[in-house]
């Protein structure tokens, strides 16, 4: 019998691996949980507290525009859970100096964000303010120096996750995955994009869902919009997610991911 080729092994191993990968990322029909009832939100989250006072600009609406605080919507999406998970607050404590502010941000910042929420006794103390918003809107400053550069997030690369087809099947997949996260009291950061249109590459969090329909309506958080909500509906017949409510975008279909949930990720 003839000696198979040097390196026939590994190539076999090699295809079958790309095979399970194709497999996996069609997904399998009816994989979203069933979704009944009011809906469910994550606990000890609200929006008008627990959210960022200042926005992320959008460079394009705002040209010309000097020291601009855009393309950090990565930065703030992440920092958003971060805070939840690793920061407690206390209006009846002293304030501290603006310096001590921002190392106590940056302190918060370098906890990976899929870790488990810290212990209250174990949390990144922010003195003098109840909330993320009332401290943001007072620290500005202090809260954008410390949450730190937004070159990493900008060329992580699971971005490149928006250049390539996804199937509709894997997209299912990511709707279940989101409400079995937000079953479990957890934030969902999500890249969105409806490339090749150039009008979203962008990332939300998502806080609750509700039963809409053939589907379910996510609430999500915007890095672009500090005042109100906005809406993603996954349609289950379709099996796609549409753009209902995003800040400055056109209502229509897009890719979802999700973002910053394991180290790989």
């Amino acid at each position: 019998m003839a000696r198979p080729p040097v390196g026939s092994g590994r190539t076999v191993v090699l295809l079958l691996a790309i095979l399970l990968a194709v497999a996996a990322c069609a997904g399998a029909r009816g994989s979203l949980p069933v979704v009944a009832g009011t809906g469910v939100a994550t606990p000890g989250f609200v929006f008008a507290r627990d959210t960022f006072a200042f926005r992320n600009e959008i460079r394009a609406r705002n040209p010309g525009g000097a020291d601009l605080y855009a393309n950090y919507c990565f930065v703030l999406a992440r920092g958003l859970r971060q805070f939840l998970l690793f920061a407690r607050f206390d209006p009846d404590a002293p304030k501290v100096s603006h310096d001590e502010y921002v190392e106590r941000v940056r302190h918060i910042a370098a906890f990976s964000p899929w870790r488990d929420p810290l212990p209250p006794e174990a949390r990144i103390v922010i003195p003098g303010y109840g909330s993320l918003r009332e401290f943001s809107r007072a620290q500005e400053a202090a809260v954008k120096a410390g949450l730190g550069s937004r070159f990493w997030t900008l060329v992580h690369w699971t971005n490149w996750r928006v250049a390539f087809p996804v199937t509709r099947g894997r997209q299912e997949s990511v709707a279940g995955e989101i409400v079995s996260e937000l079953r479990g009291g957890r934030l969902v950061q999500l890249l969105v994009t409806n490339l090749p249109k150039v009008e979203l590459n962008h990332t939300v969090v998502a806080y609750a869902y509700r039963a809409a329909g053939p589907g379910i309506e996510l609430t999500v958080w915007d890095p672009n919009d500090p005042a109100e909500p906005g809406l993603i509906t996954f349609d289950d017949r379709e099996r796609r997610f549409w753009a209902t409510r995003v800040y400055d975008t056109e209502p229509g279909a897009i890719r979802v991911f999700r973002m910053y949930y394991s180290p790989l990720l």
